[in-house]
């Protein structure tokens, strides 16, 4: 079943800062989501992502700084931009002691749409709801009320919808429909998704925004941010037929820092951007040692997320 789907729409968030008292929960947050895009936002608890998020939508004012969708200022009073906008909350407050199909329509008639019916049985339809409909929410399992959430969350048609920590508590195939459900979505609309599973941001989204305590830390296609623009270390795990001393290790140029991984073997950290490996080899002739095992640590998404982080 097809439905209408409304203009793309760009998201610009331009020197955004927020604080709760005196803690700065947002610094001068600048950036840019296109047409279409279907972004991942990621970052530490506590880093600032559900109250940007929250900025966004025009549910919490920033103290300074400027978002607009389209050139459109968003805040609280400008109804206009703000029914152009979809929004999944992190802990997806739902009226449990309602039906799906009764909760949707109630939705529907917030934002006074005309063909209420049909665009509630659309959105069941689009969220994998139809075997569910006619039960009440606070029946259903984790994974359909996220469902729910999703279809109130489009049931406007909105042309932007931002998801906040959407598959929190799903088993592994309830993660698989809802990724599958936020994939199929995406074709049309922009979407900003924040979530701690960096396996769901490599495997749907097509850009990833990073932010640590307030601050935009990284910005780039999945593919940019796992190269050396953002992470220049590398680590090889090597092991030797017998232990050198820790401190001869220590000792090779261009080593930042050695962990021990087992009897005989050991994770090393470069200091630079040298590849540690010719000089793991030259080190173990020099000093009579066999090496059993020589392997690079292959970036991933997690991997850069961390050193970025901690």
């Amino acid at each position: 079943m097809e439905i209408k789907i409304n203009s793309k729409m760009t998201i610009k968030i331009s020197e955004v800062s927020k604080y709760y008292g005196t803690q700065k929960a947002l610094n001068n947050i600048s950036f840019e989501i296109g047409n279409g895009e279907l972004v991942g936002f990621l970052g530490p608890n506590g880093a600032g992502k559900s109250t940007m998020m929250k900025i966004i939508t025009g549910f919490l004012a920033a103290d300074s700084g400027l978002v607009t969708i389209n050139g459109e200022k968003v805040d609280a009073n400008n109804v206009s931009i703000r029914s152009q906008i979809g929004y999944l909350p992190e802990n997806n407050p739902l009226y449990t002691d309602l039906f799906v199909r009764e909760y949707l329509e109630m939705v529907a008639g917030f934002y006074k749409i005309t063909n209420r019916k049909e665009q509630v049985a659309k959105m069941i339809e689009l969220t994998g709801l139809k075997t569910e409909q006619k039960k009440k929410i606070g029946a259903l399992s984790k994974g359909y009320r996220q469902r729910v959430g999703l279809a109130q969350a489009l049931i406007h048609d909105p042309a932007v919808l931002i998801l906040d920590e959407p598959t929190t508590g799903l088993d592994p195939n309830q993660l698989e429909e809802i990724r599958q459900v936020i994939k199929n979505i995406s074709k049309d609309k922009t979407v900003m998704l924040s979530t701690h599973i960096m396996q769901e941001v490599e495997a749907i989204c097509n850009r990833v925004i990073i932010i640590n305590k307030g601050e935009l830390v990284a910005d780039g296609s999945i593919d940019q941010i796992k190269g050396d623009q953002f992470v220049q270390r590398q680590k090889v795990f090597v092991e030797f037929d017998k232990a050198p001393a820790h401190r001869e290790l220590q000792a090779i140029s261009g080593i930042g820092k050695v962990e021990q991984a087992g009897l005989n073997s050991f994770v090393l950290e470069s200091g630079s951007k040298d590849d540690l490996r010719p000089l793991i080899f030259k080190f173990a002739v020099q000093n009579q040692l066999v090496i059993l095992t020589l392997k690079e640590e292959q970036r991933s998404l997690e991997n850069v997320f961390h050193g970025l982080t901690k």
